[in-house]
């Protein structure tokens, strides 16, 4: 192996090697050894080491961008250089480490003044996210203290609604707030709503004439509902509509209520029965269907038998030409479970093709070719290495030979050579 000297300092200026492959970095007069490429030339032992220091040297470079970039926290981008920090300390790496270490230090001191000041921020964020929180219960309780005779329910339901909305939104988006305080401002929040709960429940418990109201537009459904057994399944789409305008109808009162649905359900069970029956007709209908689909998966058994892929492909292209021919199939689980079979055969077969391609691609097999062809001469290589060692009886040389032809060979063996 060449070695670069102290006499290359200007075309190697951070490192050299020695005859041995150990490679050292320079670090003002002093050299410092950082590693061993015994496998290779000098040149190619000093471009390991530079790259490592490129490696590093870019993680600085991408530090100060990020910083100067914004977006990412101080704390967040401190956290970042220290690791980078405990990578540079003793690098196995050739090149300007001393200069990057400057580097290194000056964005570190940048960031541990940006962090103080971040915490600055945060600070006030939260105050302003205390007050942020305050004015929401303020606003709550306003509504809590008003007299209930005086409110419209149905605004104010919506506002105390829009309220509460607000809190969730500013609890997850807005900075924490210290447990206490955000503790102390939810109970007067949550007691407040209370308040307006209990009076609109009084306030709606005696409103009996709109309790009438409701059960007599009910009435009206329930018979509407009735009316429509003759129609049988065509009937189904009218009476989701009364369904909906029973939903808005209001409330009837519990035992109004239960009776008037009892009779409302019923007569749309007359309807959704007739649905039932005619899908059962379609069942029966679907017989025929099954079987024939059934033996088109034994035909397509044949599919996994065929070896040339073409001949299969074919095969199997025209029995789903024949099994879309004959159509859909009821249930709907006897026809996912029949596709289900005919797309495990389908996969087996697009599986197969694939790997056909795989094999027979020209540019895979260049590849392996060549790499086959490179193991094979670094095999002849430690060969004649492990003959040496042998010869001279050097049983580190002969366990390190032994080790790193094995190792190759058993590369050789995964790629079929």
């Amino acid at each position: 192996m060449t070695s670069a000297t102290p006499e290359s300092a200007e075309t190697q200026p951070w490192g050299r090697v020695d005859d041995d492959g150990t490679v050292s970095v320079r670090e003002g007069e002093d050299w410092r050894v950082v590693g061993q490429y015994p496998d290779g030339t000098a040149e190619e032992a000093l471009a390991y080491f530079e790259r490592k220091y490129a490696d590093l040297a870019s993680e600085v470079t991408l530090l100060e961008v990020r910083r100067r970039r914004g977006g990412a926290s101080a704390a967040d981008l401190r956290g970042a250089a220290r690791a980078v920090r405990e990578r540079l300390t003793d690098a196995a790496a050739v090149g300007d480490l001393a200069a990057l270490n400057v580097r290194l230090s000056a964005l570190e001191e940048t960031l541990s003044e940006a962090t103080a000041e971040e915490a600055q921020a945060q600070r006030a964020a939260v105050d302003a996210a205390v007050a942020e929180r305050e004015a929401i219960v303020v606003q709550i309780e306003a509504i809590a203290a008003k007299d209930p005779r005086s409110i419209q329910w149905k605004q104010t339901t919506t506002e105390v609604a829009d309220l509460f909305a607000r809190w969730q939104e500013h609890q997850s988006s807005a900075p924490r707030l210290p447990k206490a305080v955000g503790q102390q401002l939810w109970k007067r929040f949550r007691d407040a709503r209370s308040i307006i709960d209990k009076n609109r429940r009084e306030f709606y418990a005696g409103l009996d004439e709109q309790h009438k109201s409701a059960r007599d537009a009910k009435t009206r459904l329930v018979e509407r509902a009735e009316a429509l057994a003759p129609q049988g399944e065509d009937g189904i789409g009218a009476y989701r509509g009364l369904l909906d305008q029973w939903k808005s109808a209001g409330r009837a009162g519990k035992k109004a209520d239960d009776a008037l649905w009892a009779r409302f359900k019923a007569a749309g069970d007359v309807l959704y029965g007739a649905r039932v029956e005619r899908e059962t007709a379609d069942v029966e209908a679907s017989k025929e269907k099954i079987e024939a689909k059934r033996a088109l998966l034994d035909q397509a058994a044949g599919v996994a038998k065929e070896s040339d892929n073409a001949k299969a492909r074919a095969l199997l292209t025209g029995i789903q030409r024949t099994w879309d021919e004959i159509g859909r199939i009821f249930p709907r689980e006897a026809e996912r479970g029949l596709d289900d079979q005919l797309r495990k055969i389908e996969s087996a077969l697009k599986q197969r093709e694939d790997e056909d391609w795989k094999r027979n691609n020209p540019e895979t097999k260049a590849r392996q070719n060549d790499m086959t062809s490179q193991l094979q001469d670094a095999i002849t290589k430690l060969e004649e290495e492990l003959a040496a060692a042998e010869a001279t009886k050097d049983k580190a040389a002969i366990a390190k030979a032994k080790d790193a032809l094995e190792a190759r060979k058993g590369w050789l063996r995964a790629l079929g050579g």
